[in-house]
């Protein structure tokens, strides 16, 4: 999923203290690929066969197929001293996304890989214009992130709109440009550009990304009835193949309703995000916070509990070991 989500900001308006992203260990050299497989005429394809090889030092390869969107994603990739090359077939048809850098500890999107006769490589050996334009793709996707760690904003903003020229259906480029406007504090840009990406593909997962995004926009501007509106959307497409995703989507839900005060409905949120993503440690927190608030002592206990055993030294351990103390 690309951090899309309440990582970003949304915590601010919390009671509790805000989130802290935590380091990626020196150790972890793994990163995560995700994107979408579809046909000459742009619509998704199901079932399709996945290969994901490894150019380096390392003789890595994995399988996979797309789901029912056409869309897949792979963890637990290298990410350092290489490159992937990622392959779909089905019957006849084949495509692939070339020489994709993936980044450490964090989720590549790769733009959509088509499939078509004679997709997966050119003539001679030669890389194919689809593979060409993949990799030109990818490479401006490198570059805005880079852009974004140094705080060059206009410089990926610049970007962005220069390959949205090329192609206005590139959601991805919008919500990237939306990221970027964000950063700038230019929240009427970064509201057109995710509006944009949603409208693209109403039920790819950009389109869930985007709809997040907004979610936690309008929940720091505290239009909270549109924030729930857009985290439901974003629900609803994520719904389809549930799993951690959804749990986190679930989760931002209950973040907008505590921030609403509407404890019932926070806790609710938080118990769906638990059941489908038990290790989630904040979910576990929030969800003890509003047992605290209806005073069920004994419940509220065992989550508070749950979460220091998850993250004993997370953000909110402080205040769970203050509010056990309390319960002794």
């Amino acid at each position: 999923m690309n951090g899309r989500f309440f990582a970003r900001g949304v915590f601010a308006g919390l009671v509790a203290a805000a989130f802290i992203a935590a380091a990626v260990p020196a150790y972890a050299q793994l990163g995560t690929i995700k994107g979408r497989v579809v046909d000459e005429a742009g619509k998704p394809v199901a079932g399709a066969d996945l290969t994901f090889d490894f150019t380096g030092e390392l003789n890595l390869h994995f399988t996979g197929k797309t789901d029912d969107k056409g869309e897949f994603i792979r963890a637990g990739l290298q990410a350092v001293q290489g490159r992937w090359n990622v392959t779909a077939k089905k019957g006849n048809l084949a495509g692939i996304a070339a020489n994709v850098d993936v980044q450490l500890g964090s989720t590549t999107v790769v733009p959509d890989i088509v499939i078509r006769e004679g997709g997966a490589a050119g003539g001679n050996g030669e890389p194919s214009a689809e593979q060409k334009a993949q990799a030109a793709l990818q490479k401006l996707f490198t570059d805005v992130k880079a852009d974004m760690a140094a705080g060059s904003y206009d410089d990926a903003i610049t970007k962005l709109n220069g390959q949205i020229a090329k192609d206005e259906k590139c959601s991805e480029c919008y919500l990237q440009l939306g990221d970027a406007y964000l950063k700038k504090s230019d929240a009427d840009n970064a509201e057109k550009s995710y509006l944009k990406a949603a409208e693209i593909d109403p039920q790819a997962a950009q389109a869930a990304d985007a709809y997040d995004a907004l979610a936690n926009l309008y929940n720091g501007q505290r239009k909270f009835d549109q924030a729930g509106q857009m985290s439901q959307k974003a629900m609803a497409i994520r719904g389809a193949s549930g799993g951690p995703a959804d749990a986190t989507s679930l989760f931002n839900a209950g973040v907008i309703f505590w921030n609403q005060s509407k404890i019932a409905e926070a806790k609710e949120q938080f118990q769906k995000a638990i059941q489908l993503k038990p290790d989630m440690a904040e979910a576990q927190y929030y969800y003890g916070m509003c047992l605290v608030n209806e005073g069920n002592v004994a419940d509220a206990k065992a989550a508070l509990q749950k979460y220091l055993q998850l993250a004993p030294t997370g953000p909110n351990a402080a205040t769970a070991k203050s509010i056990l103390d309390t319960m002794q």
